[in-house]
């Protein structure tokens, strides 16, 4: 095929989009399903009316091809472990006795069964439910729901992709199940998964489908050779299928490195592959296989992770290059939309200036589209939207909010001294028993308490101008004051003041940082229901005054036991932003951390003895490439580091982080030198600390003992037992007790209860302990 007949051929298309509705209307109709104020068919027809609407969008923006599947009440990878049969055995009855409602339940979990693992998707802030297999999972084919969705989309008259997670993407996030031998390998499971993928595929044809989409993003890291030959085995065999779809095989979020020959060579009829900067490499290593003669290639041109507008110009060039690669190339984003707010055009209170910079999902399709036109007729036929582009491109680059002279010397003028604590952490934690006077496993929990309606109400009334600050202000005193009270009373050691006066851990310090810009609509799913606003980092970042101190100080004033001051870290701002990508990362994580370090400085000063630095989003944004991870190691500890090094010895730093894998950031948690580091760990019954022990990491740990990304109470027998499990890893003088994250989804009732529970599970243990004063 001609270059110029490729080019003819362009078709814009995406391979998934935000679920959520304008004003998040799924979110508030799956809640009102759980609270039993909607039926099932309402939800249904509620989520029915979303995908319409979504699909309508896009081909009035131009996008030719739109995807389904890609919907999901919670998780798609949830979605496909019911897809494929693979419900856990203490699930099943509920699933057998209401699909939905047992689909929920391996979700969040019942009080009287435990929901599937939770863990990010890749390096991004989105979760998914970790499948669950063993040597003896059986896997039975149900495309109940990807059919009904194609036959859905068809009955528009609109051309649809179905999407599905790839089959060996699917093993290689899953985990041996409760009870399997730990070394057991999902992937062995590959030839038994492979028919069942064949049927779905069948089923799919037979509904309309002229392309089905395999997502196979775990392709872009580091594979094993027989990881590779099981790539090769099972698309041969699923190319090989007779009376099947053409098949498309996306990868995204990085290069494809040594899973891209295989992919080439297999009798697959597509690939979506990932052209943006962090995946640059993929232009050259096509060209190095020779491209994909007889193939598809759909180009992932557009950002579908960031919100800045694309370089048009740059993206046509990248694509012209890639029409002498490939029988036609067509044009999409990086990315599922998934992972960005669904319009601009909401938020009216940005500056215009400012918001000419920026596109969520609406507008990359719109970009899409343009490019898709632009490869197809000719930069000629989209003129204006070049002259556009450049100017607001230009209006960026040469903004006083993006180069601050006073931030910039200030970073530049940092010193090694500066990003490490004057005292050895023995020497610190000799200073810190002496001065804190701790039990032996001292209980503390992470820092929020749950968000009640009233406070949403407050914060709101405020907003809209219904309420005063004073009398906002006093709603905030008398939650520190009940949180601190119930605290006191259930016997918690190291309080804290349940962050009533915070709408976000991220948002809410961005708001009062110089360079950030805060959206009105922009949420994202993070996991499930729940929806966060991630702040734009905009310009360079400075801190123009104190921001928590006031309230720290406040909950110290009311009672003797230490309060902990809580912060978010430089890395996780920057992971749980949208960041801006006109400067390395590492500069930017600098800025944010010397305004923190002023932060921890004043507390310190305010009388805090105890100041969380949490920090997440550590391990979610290592690179998925082994080769570009110490580098980034790097930066992230040093900035922590840079962040908290300004303390004295008696001040006890403890950092928090959760539901990510940590066994291969052991030593960067080592690195950051914090004094106590808190895990998530109920899920994956205390496996962290089994890994920090491994590791032989020196310092004080508290890896969870309540799940609270689950409706459910753990009795105080159950945490009692996971306290015991910690404490065959780590030492009871470097052990402390803890939920796995924040309390601010949770509600009151159960929050009491099961912070009860984890106090006499605490106290039931230290009276086990042989010969310690306690």
């Amino acid at each position: 095929m001609t270059a110029k007949s490729a080019a003819a051929a362009a078709r814009a298309t995406v391979y998934g989009y935000p679920r959520q509705g304008p004003d998040r209307e799924l979110k508030k109709a799956i809640e009102g399903y759980w609270k039993g104020r909607i039926t099932a068919d309402v939800l249904r027809q509620t989520a029915a009316d979303l995908r319409r609407h979504n699909w309508r969008q896009l081909v009035e923006t131009g996008v030719d091809e739109v995807p389904t599947g890609d919907f999901s009440y919670y998780d798609h990878v949830l979605d496909t472990s019911v897809m494929v049969g693979a419900v856990p055995a203490r699930h099943r009855a509920a699933v057998e006795a209401d699909a939905l409602d047992g689909y929920f339940a391996m979700a969040r979990g019942t009080q009287q069964v435990a929901p599937l693992e939770m863990t990010k998707w890749f390096d991004t802030n989105y979760h998914y439910l970790v499948p669950e297999l063993g040597p003896d999972t059986v896997f039975a084919a149900d495309s109940t729901k990807q059919v009904a969705e194609l036959r859905e989309a068809l009955s528009l008259g609109v051309a649809a992709r179905p999407v599905l997670v790839g089959p060996v993407t699917y093993l290689l996030l899953a985990k041996p199940a409760p009870g399997v031998d730990p070394a057991f390998q999902p992937l062995s499971l590959l030839q038994r998964l492979l028919p069942v993928y064949a049927e779905i595929l069948g089923d799919l044809r037979a509904a309309g489908a002229e392309w089905v989409q395999l997502d196979e993003p775990a392709l872009v890291q580091d594979r094993a050779p027989e990881e590779l030959d099981a790539v090769a085995g099972a698309y041969r065999a699923l190319g090989d299928l007779d009376d099947r779809p053409k098949l498309l095989v996306a990868s995204y979020f990085d290069r494809l490195g040594d899973a891209l020959p295989v992919l080439a060579k297999s009798p697959v009829d597509g690939l979506a592959m990932d052209f943006t900067e962090s995946a640059a490499a993929n232009l050259d290593a096509l060209a190095s296989v020779g491209g994909l003669p007889g193939k598809r290639l759909v180009a992932g041109v557009v950002n579908g992770r960031n919100v800045w507008i694309n370089d048009l110009e740059r993206s046509l060039s990248t694509l012209g290059t890639l029409l002498a690669l490939a029988d036609r190339v067509d044009v999409a984003a990086s990315s599922s939309l998934l992972h960005v707010p669904l319009d601009v055009r909401a938020e009216r209170h940005i500056d215009a200036e400012v918001l000419r910079w920026l596109a969520f999902a609406r507008q990359k399709s719109a970009e899409i589209v343009t490019l898709a036109r632009g490869l197809s007729r000719g930069t000629d036929a989209i003129a204006s939207e070049l002259v556009a582009n450049r100017a607001a491109l230009a209006s960026r680059a040469a903004s006083s909010l993006t180069h601050v002279p006073q931030v910039r010397s200030r970073a530049a003028a940092v010193t090694d001294s500066d990003t490490h604590r004057a005292e050895t952490y023995a020497e610190r934690t000799e200073a810190q028993r002496k001065h804190l006077g701790l039990p032996l496993l001292p209980t503390t929990t992470i820092g929020s308490f749950p968000q009640t309606a009233k406070l949403r109400t407050a914060r709101a009334d405020l907003r809209k101008k219904r309420i005063d600050e004073a009398t906002y202000e006093e709603t905030i005193q008398a939650e520190i004051r009940d949180v601190l009270a119930f605290q006191e009373e259930a016997g918690i050691d190291v309080l804290v003041h349940g962050e009533p006066e915070r709408n976000d851990m991220v948002q809410y310090f961005a708001e009062q940082l110089a360079g950030y810009l805060a959206t009105q609509h922009g949420w994202v799913q993070s996991y499930g229901t729940r929806y966060v606003r991630p702040p734009i980092l905009a310009g360079d970042l400075a801190r123009p005054e104190p921001m928590t101190v006031r309230w720290t100080r406040y909950a110290q004033s009311l009672t003797e036991r230490p309060v902990k001051g809580m912060l978010t870290g430089p890395v996780t701002m920057l992971a749980w932003s949208f960041v801006r990508d006109d400067q390395p990362l590492a500069d930017t994580a600098r800025q944010v951390a010397l305004a923190l370090r002023d932060e921890v400085n004043d507390l310190e000063a305010a009388g805090t003895s105890v100041i969380q630095v949490d920090e997440p989003a550590l391990r979610e944004t290592l690179p998925l490439r082994a080769d570009d991870r110490d580098a980034y190691l790097a930066w992230a500890t040093e900035a922590f580091r840079l962040s908290t090094g300004g303390v004295g010895a008696a001040t006890q730093i403890h950092t928090h982080m959760c539901y990510a894998e940590f066994g291969d950031i052991v030593q960067a948690i080592d690195d950051i030198d914090a004094d106590v580091i808190s895990l998530e760990a109920a899920r994956s019954h205390m496996q962290v600390a089994h890994e920090l022990a491994g590791h032989g990491y020196p310092r004080e740990a508290g890896p969870g003992v309540y799940d609270i990304h689950s409706p459910r109470v753990p009795s105080a027998e159950e945490a009692t037992a996971l306290l015991r499990k910690g404490l065959e890893a780590i030492p009871a003088e470097r052990l402390w007790v803890n939920p796995d994250c924040g309390l601010k989804t949770r509600g009151w009732p159960e929050t009491r209860a099961s912070l009860e529970n984890l106090v006499t599970a605490a106290r039931t243990v230290r009276k086990e302990l042989p010969d310690r004063t306690v």
